[in-house]
């Protein structure tokens, strides 16, 4: 499928070919051939994805990555050198996506085997779900919301659809008009109130949250796509990774 495509064999014989009459090379990145001789394309960080990997395969001692792409916000290098060890910061970058989109699926019944469905069926589609928020049932009805890549939006709205009927689902709606930004930090299970602080900078700054997804290192909020950039700045102040 196109944008999820996986390396499965890299062959630099050219490359090396070029390197071996002192040429340098320039690749394209986030493509390749399958195996029905197709041309492809890798997804999200595909580019980056394809440097690693032919580094990898032509054994070459470093790898060294420049992006003009924006999304990810590291900590100053010098705030961080201040750590005895990486892990002690409570959190060393924020990054955002503009790249999904969210369908909820509402007026669902509350029992077994509903979800198993609807994901089963989205997934014979070709679809990879991210975020999934369940709420709470009330009347033995309950809503599901989950995101998709925002290319893969009207499939899975026409995928919810078709399976809407079979699982007594009341209505599908979509959303493509959403953000996602996230906290990462290795410090984060071990010190208290980084939740509560995120969330605090988010009020304070009048961006709601309307799903959240957390791990132990990492927290994830989906707001309005037009408030990704003012949570990025906001949070990166709270947590001092803007501090020289």
């Amino acid at each position: 499928d196109h944008t999820r495509a996986k390396i499965l064999e890299m062959r630099p014989d050219r490359i090396r070919e070029a390197l071996d009459s002192g040429l340098v090379p320039v690749v394209a990145g986030f493509q390749g051939v399958s195996t029905e001789k197709d041309i492809t394309t890798l997804g999200r960080g595909g580019s980056d994805v394809t440097a690693v990997a032919l580094a990898a395969a032509l054994k070459a001692d470093v790898c060294e990555i420049y992006t003009d792409v924006t999304g990810v916000f590291s900590a100053d290098p010098r705030v961080v050198a201040k750590a005895r060890r990486l892990e002690e910061a409570v959190v060393s970058a924020i990054t955002d996506d503009k790249s999904e989109a969210k369908v909820t699926v509402g007026g669902v019944p509350d029992k077994p085997g509903i979800a198993a469905k609807l994901f089963r069926e989205l997934a014979n589609a070709g679809i990879n779900v991210d975020m999934i928020v369940q709420n709470t049932g009330a009347n033995g009805l309950t809503d599901i919301s989950f995101t998709v890549a925002k290319t893969d939006l009207a499939a899975a709205g026409e995928c919810c659809n078709e399976v809407k009927r079979e699982i007594g689902a009341a209505e599908v709606t979509t959303d493509d008009s959403i953000g996602r930004v996230s906290i990462v930090g290795a410090g984060m299970k071990s010190n208290p109130g980084v939740t509560a602080l995120m969330f605090e900078t988010l009020s304070e700054h009048g961006i709601n949250i309307e799903m959240i997804s957390t791990s132990s290192i990492r927290i994830s909020c989906v707001i309005r796509a037009d408030k990704v950039g003012d949570a990025v700045r906001c949070l990166h102040t709270a947590f001092g990774l803007d501090a020289a």
